[in-house]
């Protein structure tokens, strides 16, 4: 790697310029080849000495429109804000490694042998995943994990067109893979640059090295905290190909975020417990197990009114409800209709996984999906895991823009 400055020491020019790009287009910022390489030549030019200046020779080369200045930022701060290793110089002045013990280099070979995180722009990058988290339960920055190549095709596969082992893998992937999803705001203040309040007593304690003159105020904001994510999955007949990559999804959100899963066909069964075992052949095996009216009809409504007046139905608040379900309901409509508001009322969002609405042409018709489209906030297509892995994504926009 050819050195860069004092800020990106060691950082291959090209690599970074890359990533950061496509961060920027995830986020919906356009941002192309041309503008890719005038931030390598940039970079190239005038070295970056500080944090400020590779903030602004990314910005003016990358962003065209005040109206992408937002999501810039935010990419730009999240890379730098909640990188595994520290951008800033004084972060890297830990001193010479004692005999003995693990140096830079061997400490990233030891985070790769774990499946940990590594700076999104180093060339030649370990595979990491989306979904690890530090200690405070910030995601951390790294580049998704790649597939093998016989797996990479059956991404965007239909659930009824893979094996049972292909669905395995692909399901072990999935809990590597998930992205972060929304988070809500605590009761709980911690210190925070640019925080909304002053914290008296930090402030306090610093002055006493300016002779007790509050010189520079430390403010504090609010700690957040993931929301959690419930799941109701449909394993009647109707979906019988979908319910196993279903359950793979129930387990991966289990493991990954606070998460509640159920299952329905005619009643409501309970699968958080049981999808949290270590091995995933025996988890599903189990859920499969313990799903006793699976593969037969459905009761869509019956099974929100059970969830909503049961102890459970607490979870329910301020959280993200996925409802994994092709629409064919055996209850009447205003059944549905009375559960579904009740349900839009006590949770945060609301989202409906339909696998047929990949279909071309797809038009939710059918009674019960025509009933259920006033209370959901997104009607989104899941026949493949390439399409449940975009969900968290699709979840984050919705968020976005309502904050807007």
């Amino acid at each position: 790697m050819t050195p860069t400055g004092p800020v990106l020491r060691a950082v291959d020019r090209a690599a970074f310029a890359v990533a950061l790009a496509t961060r920027l287009r995830e986020r919906g910022v356009p941002v192309g080849l041309t503008a890719t390489q005038d931030l390598v030549r940039a970079l190239a030019a005038v070295p970056p000495a500080s944090r400020t200046a590779l903030y602004w020779t990314a910005r003016v080369t990358l962003v065209r429109e005040y109206g992408q200045l937002a999501a810039f930022e935010e990419v730009f701060a999240g890379v730098f804000g909640e990188a595994v290793l520290a951008v800033d110089p004084h972060a890297r002045r830990n001193g010479r490694t004692p005999t003995g013990e693990k140096g830079p280099s061997a400490s990233t070979n030891s985070i790769a042998a774990t499946g940990d995180s590594v700076l999104p722009w180093v060339t030649l990058p370990l595979a990491v995943t989306g979904a690890d988290q530090q200690d405070d339960g910030r995601t951390l920055t790294a580049v998704p994990e790649r597939l093998p190549s016989e797996l990479a095709a059956s991404v965007d596969t239909p659930f009824e067109q893979l094996s049972p082992k292909d669905a395995e893998l692909l399901g072990r992937w999935l809990e590597r893979a998930l992205g972060e999803w929304p988070r809500r705001r605590s009761r709980r203040y911690a210190v925070r640059v640019g925080g909304p309040r002053v914290a008296i007593r930090e402030t306090v304690a610093r002055a006493r090295r300016t002779g007790w003159e509050p010189v520079r105020l430390v403010r504090t904001g609010p700690v957040e905290r993931p929301r959690r994510v419930v799941v109701l999955c449909d394993v009647s007949r109707s979906m019988q190909p979908q319910a196993v990559a279903y359950l793979h999804l129930m387990r991966a959100l289990t493991l990954t975020t606070d998460a509640e899963v159920f299952a329905f066909a005619t009643t409501l069964t309970r699968l958080t417990t049981v999808l949290g075992h270590r091995s995933a052949e025996a988890a599903v095996d189990e859920a499969t197990e313990r799903v006793g009216d699976r593969f037969g009809g459905t009761r869509i409504a019956h099974c929100l009114a059970t969830l909503l007046a049961s102890h459970h139905g607490g979870t329910l608040r301020g959280a993200v409800v996925l409802i994994c379900s092709d629409g064919w309901d055996g209850d009447p409509p205003d059944r549905l209709a009375a559960a579904m508001a009740r349900l839009r009322r006590r949770a945060h969002t609301v989202i409906w996984l339909n696998p047929r609405a990949a279909a071309p042409g797809f038009e939710p018709r059918t009674t019960t999906m025509s009933t259920a489209l006033p209370y959901v906030d997104l009607l989104l297509p899941a026949d493949s895991f390439g399409a449940l892995l975009r969900v968290p994504g699709e979840v984050a926009r919705l968020g976005a823009a309502n904050s807007r």
